[in-house]
């Protein structure tokens, strides 16, 4: 078990989740993977599927439609597994909150570890919850 966790501190594997946003999140997270920021340096890595990802990445606001979409995914992934909220959207729900039918954050659907809070944050806070995550989690 140690060479696992070893491992897995080593290189967390991201999957990144839009829910329904307006994208000013989804390019500051994409911003943050770039040579620029380099998320990279920690040893993330983004992954397409959720079977190989240790850490959901979700941004925008959440809908009831895309909720048993959004469990299903994190479902998936293998133990242990983390969530960062990133964004107000993500977080409250944003200028969307008091609609019909948009969830209050993410954490009524699924646990949350780590929020970043921004419209949109920029790529040093995403860096920086996603850091912080993995030092809370014993990495």
């Amino acid at each position: 078990m140690g060479l696992v966790t070893w491992a897995r501190t080593r290189s967390p594997w991201l999957i990144h989740f839009n829910g329904a946003a307006c994208n000013a999140c989804d390019i500051e997270i994409v911003a943050a993977l770039t040579p620029r920021y380099d998320i990279e340096r920690f040893g993330a890595l983004l992954k397409g599927s959720p079977r190989h990802a240790d850490v959901i990445v979700v941004s925008g606001s959440i809908s009831r439609k895309l909720k048993s979409r959004l469990k299903r995914i994190y479902e998936q992934m293998p133990e242990p597994k983390f969530v960062v909220a990133v964004g107000s959207c993500a977080n409250t729900g944003g200028t969307f909150q008091d609609c019909y039918n948009v969830m209050e954050g993410v954490d009524k659907v699924i646990p949350v570890n780590a929020y970043v809070v921004g419209c949109p944050p920029k790529p040093e806070a995403i860096l920086d919850g996603v850091v912080k995550l993995l030092k809370s989690a014993g990495y």
